[in-house]
């Protein structure tokens, strides 16, 4: 008997309108969303490291406002200065607090001023300060050989009388310094607002 015959099996061709793989256009649109998700995470970092950065300048600002405050009620309670002493020596802005009225004739200067040290009176913002304010070095110890001069600060202390209280002024010192370009204006500020009375 015959072997039946069959029939003879179709060759197998590739099929070249099928796609196994990603395209070229394919493949450039996933690299760019790709690049889009890690410049957009690059630029977070860059953000954070700018804030981190401007962090040491806004504690020196915060110290520097208290210690001017502090300066001032210390000065009170020690009998440096009289009540009456206790004003600009011109008439600072106050426009810019409710409830508060010019006055003069005092010992701390008007205006932005540099930050310099205390002169003899212990007092900063008066018209003796002399000299630059210093922040420790590498040793952390102030009053070394490596103490590093502070750059950029300006001081601005602004006393202001209490309207329908002789005995109350508001102080408010403003500390403006040199900030990051990263996150908003160069120059900043930081304000520092509190009262002293008359009494120790």
């Amino acid at each position: 008997m015959d072997p039946v015959a069959s029939p003879a099996a179709p060759l197998h061709r590739p099929d070249h309108g099928r796609s196994d793989g990603f395209s070229f256009i394919e493949l450039i649109v996933a690299l760019s969303i790709l690049m889009v998700g890690l410049l957009g995470l690059a630029q977070v970092f860059y953000f954070g490291m700018a804030i981190v950065g401007t962090s040491s300048t806004q504690l020196i600002a915060r110290e520097k406002a208290r210690e001017a405050i502090e300066s001032v009620h210390t000065a009170r309670d020690t009998g440096v200065v009289t009540w009456a002493q206790i004003r600009n020596v011109t008439a600072p802005d106050c426009s810019a607090w409710a409830n508060t009225v010019t006055g003069s004739g005092g010992r701390f200067v008007t205006g932005q001023q540099n930050l310099l040290a205390a002169g003899p009176d212990g007092l900063v913002a008066t018209s003796d300060d002399a000299g630059v304010e210093m922040t420790p070095g590498p040793d952390n110890t102030l009053g070394t050989l490596d103490d590093v001069p502070i750059d950029g600060f300006t001081r601005e202390v602004a006393i202001c009388d209490v309207v329908g209280n002789a005995n109350l002024r508001q102080i408010a010192v403003t500390i403006r310094y040199n900030g990051s370009t990263a996150v908003g204006n160069r120059r900043r500020s930081y304000t520092l607002i509190t009262y002293i009375s008359s009494f120790s």
